[in-house]
């Protein structure tokens, strides 16, 4: 099978000791591309500093809501620059997190709404966090997305960009309105757990041109390994996992999804 990883943190220090092998796993493994996604600034600089080590690794930067208190114009300024490498291809991991509230909710907002600007000024996607969120996060996309993005039928609709929502937990009842404002779902290790019936729902419901798998390793570890470090390699396990909600074949949700992450992030895969 030919999988895209579209969101992973290999930068992160549970890979300090063995990054090596376990980019080399998730080559033997038949991952084609990964999206390593910043979560800070120094994350976000490491990220792009992967990319330059190997040729299927991609990055997205940005500032997760939990640091969102650090955000500062001077913050955002060197966010710009970044953004500006050849492989960075999204800007995330953004949007607004009220299960641990690690930032007030105003700078989380703030933070939030500076980086979707940052994303509509570099013309690139974004990589969506949303937990216990989903209400303001919505609403700030829908702000976002209303004021630029053209109606279908209009030049350039068709190739226009938007982003993912990663580890998609909104559950199936708010799937129309994501998918109403052109965001792609990112489906990851959970939905191979026993007790994940509404995530499969979403999984199975998802138009294909619209599905992402990913891993957000180190974390969200699919069975059969969950309980341990989670990395790209498992990425197959998501796969096949959604493809047994969709009543398909693991080939065809891997390369659907792998083409889906290359239209999406602008990314060539072999």
């Amino acid at each position: 099978m030919r999988l895209t990883d579209s969101h992973a943190h290999l930068d992160f220090p549970q890979f300090s000791r063995d990054r090596a092998a376990v980019i080399g796993r998730a080559r033997q493994a038949g991952v084609v591309a990964i999206l390593n996604v910043g979560t800070d600034l120094a994350s976000s600089r490491a990220a792009v500093a992967l990319t330059h080590e190997h040729d299927f690794i991609y990055a997205a930067v940005g500032v997760h809501p939990h640091d969102a208190k650090t955000v500062t114009p001077a913050l955002l300024d060197e966010l710009r620059e970044l953004a500006r490498q050849p492989k960075v291809v999204a800007i995330g991991e953004i949007g607004l997190d009220y299960y641990r509230d690690l930032s007030p909710r105003p700078a989380q907002r703030w933070a939030f709404e500076q980086q979707l600007a940052l994303a509509a000024e570099r013309g690139l996607p974004v990589v969506v966090h949303s937990r216990e969120a989903h209400d303001d996060v919505l609403a700030v996309l829908h702000e976002w997305v209303g004021g630029w993005k053209l109606e279908v039928g209009e030049p350039g609709a068709e190739e226009q960009r938007v982003g993912v929502l990663h580890s998609y937990s909104a559950g199936p009842e708010r799937l129309e309105e994501v998918l109403a404002l052109g965001f792609s779902i990112g489906i990851s290790g959970p939905v191979t757990f026993a007790n994940a019936g509404r995530l499969r729902a979403v999984a199975a419901a998802v138009p294909l041109e619209r599905l992402l798998v990913e891993t957000d390793c180190p974390y969200l570890t699919p069975e059969p390994h969950r309980g341990r470090r989670n990395e790209p390699a498992y990425v197959r396990y998501v796969a096949e996992a959604v493809a047994r909600t969709r009543a398909a074949a693991p080939e065809t949700i891997a390369q659907a999804t792998t083409v889906n992450a290359a239209r999406l992030f602008g990314i060539p895969v072999d």
